[in-house]
């Protein structure tokens, strides 16, 4: 199975700029979008399942704002919609998929840039998510975790760490949270690959040529649990693929 992540950042505008035309390129079999800023009926899904995509969306409640989809080349065997969490639900931020016995869970994880209580709701975010897979992992135990995850973990995950030891994304908190999700069964398959890789971003600031100067940050992953480690065969990302801030994630999985 090949998956990529991407945060298109307005699915509608992503489309004004050749996402149709690179789906066409056959980037991968199953794609998870974040922040999608629309719902189902407001986009012209058609060209997605002229391409062979089901999909599948979780909006936000709130117009414009958030929500994640998968466009998948195969049909899941079970789709559930949110996480139980009633704000996270009502922000459109979880989507999961089944495929055998192997589940997909596609996050756009808050972001806390905006001021102190989004920051303090993104705290509590993560601790009902890490409680969400952990619960989730004693059912499906094959768990791939890919998404927003606006936090990059180490210093080699941001182009300028020193400068940005207080802003939202590298704080000590968020970061010491991803330490805990890779310390408890989960391992991150681009840094599983390219173990000393830097320079590898997937954000950019839309301000000062950030991204023609590559001045990023890693904040987009995907992760697996233990029992999916092994089959990790390729891990990318891809900063040529330009409709949005982001850029698209990529693992491939040998079969089973």
């Amino acid at each position: 199975m090949r998956i990529v992540t991407y945060n298109v950042n307005g699915l509608r505008s992503a489309m004004t700029k050749g996402f149709t035309e690179w789906l066409k390129t056959d980037p991968a079999d199953v794609i998870c979008l974040q922040e999608v800023k629309a719902h189902r009926d407001n986009v012209d899904y058609q060209q997605f399942e002229e391409l062979g995509f089901h999909d599948y969306w979780h909006p936000a409640q709130k117009k414009g704002y958030s929500g994640v989809a998968i466009l998948s080349k195969f049909k899941p065997d079970n789709v559930q919609y949110g996480n139980g969490y009633m704000q996270s639900d009502a922000e459109g931020r979880v989507i999961r998929a089944d495929y055998g016995d192997l589940t997909l869970i596609n996050a756009y994880f808050p972001s806390g840039t905006t001021g102190e209580e989004r920051q303090t709701y993104k705290y509590q975010w993560l601790d009902e998510f890490y409680e969400y897979l952990q619960q989730l992992r004693k059912e499906r135990p094959n768990l791939v975790v890919v998404g927003d995850y606006n936090i990059a973990h180490e210093a080699i995950d941001i182009h300028n760490p020193v400068s940005n030891k207080d802003s939202s994304g590298f704080l000590p908190e968020e970061r010491a949270w991803m330490t805990k999700l890779l310390s408890n069964g989960f391992t991150d398959s681009f840094r599983a690959m390219h173990p000393g890789a830097a320079d590898h971003y997937s954000w950019w600031s839309f301000r000062a040529n950030a991204r023609a100067n590559n001045k990023g940050w890693r904040i987009d992953y995907i992760t697996v649990s233990d029992p999916l480690r092994q089959r990790i065969e390729d891990a990318a990302i891809r900063p040529d693929v330009k409709h949005s801030d982001h850029c698209p994630v990529y693992l491939k999985l040998k079969q089973a």
